[in-house]
């Protein structure tokens, strides 16, 4: 294997500038694709490419205003459960389940589009098969909740 060179230095003179972007955040929906600077990362983790470190992500979850849920989005075709792929402006993509992660409205840098309603659909399915599991419902519920009520286990 060729080993591979990690730019750290210039990601860290980077993030500062990132930080102190001083710009109201911009409107984003779930279902969105957008260059974000994923930066330098460790290991397996997968980093953004090029000078400014992006990478396309899918905005999976919209959490506040301020931050979001994303999905890093790969050319690369990938095999596993961990993988999702669909066709975005007639390119297959493969969406990165494995690698979600939580991102600030300064690491968005550019809107590429909209994925379509179906494909978003099936990296939701995908996302809960992966995440998930199925399991019987929890004991001692209340009837307005029973599956979210704490299990009080006698030791």
């Amino acid at each position: 294997m060729i080993p591979f060179f990690k730019n750290f230095q210039h990601w860290f003179g980077l993030k500062p500038s990132l930080d102190s972007k001083n710009h109201k955040p911009p409107f984003v929906s779930e279902g969105q694709i957008w260059w974000c600077h994923l930066g330098e990362n460790i290991g397996t983790e997968i980093s953004g490419k090029g000078e400014k470190f992006t990478r396309p992500v899918l905005i999976f979850k919209k959490l506040s205003h301020y931050t979001y849920c994303i999905i890093p989005l790969s050319t690369k075709e990938k095999k596993g459960s961990w993988y999702i792929s669909f066709l975005h402006r007639n390119i297959s993509v493969m969406a990165c389940l494995h690698q979600v992660r939580i991102v600030d409205y300064k690491r968005l840098d550019d809107k590429m589009g909209l994925i379509d309603e179906t494909d978003f659909l099936k990296i939701q399915y995908g996302f809960q098969n992966l995440y998930t599991k199925n399991l019987p419902p929890i004991a001692g519920g209340t009837q307005e909740n029973p599956e979210y009520s704490l299990i009080v286990r006698k030791v």
